[in-house]
């Protein structure tokens, strides 16, 4: 009975870290760098040279009760109205996560906007992932060795950890 015990938690360990997702991470964009969220920016230079792909952040960073970050569509921001608003923060670091590839309007909604506290981002789609190692020129026989451990990564070494905690030895 012992050994069956074993054997399924093994299997249910070996399932959760082979199978579960590879971990992407997100970059996070702070608005304004380190000047933040303030008047007399220049906000569609910091625009210019920062390429956000769906699933990366932007944070606003900001003295709290003095300004505040509201999502609008274009007319919003081009004329500084609040008439479209569909989102609002107004806790001083604002985490905007984007899961849609499209062109993102942000203004203050104290009066600033006027002052240039407005900011256009364009999200990309991510990137195609990498091509295939088959249509790489395998040169070497190990050269699928390495790629198989990159891949698997830290599964690999949890898995190890889990085969030696059940008894178990990989050779």
């Amino acid at each position: 009975m012992a050994v069956s015990c074993s054997f399924l938690a093994l299997s249910f360990f070996f399932f959760l870290f082979t199978l579960s997702p590879l971990p992407v991470s997100a970059t996070d964009h702070i608005v304004g760098a380190n000047r933040g969220w303030n008047p007399g920016i220049n906000y569609t230079l910091w625009a210019n040279n920062h390429t956000i792909y769906v699933g990366d952040y932007i944070s606003f960073r900001y003295q709290k009760n003095q300004y505040n970050v509201f999502l609008v569509n274009q007319t919003g921001y081009d004329n500084c109205t609040l008439d479209s608003a569909v989102g609002n923060w107004s806790s001083g670091k604002d985490f905007i996560l984007f899961n849609k590839s499209m062109r993102y309007y942000f203004i203050c909604g104290n009066g600033q906007c006027n002052n240039g506290m407005k900011v256009s981002v364009f999200v990309h789609p991510l990137p195609s992932p990498p091509p295939s190692s088959s249509q790489h020129n395998h040169s070497s026989p190990n050269s699928a060795a390495p790629m198989v451990l990159e891949y698997l990564g830290h599964k690999f070494l949890m898995l190890s950890f889990v085969f030696v905690m059940f008894g178990y030895v990989l050779v």
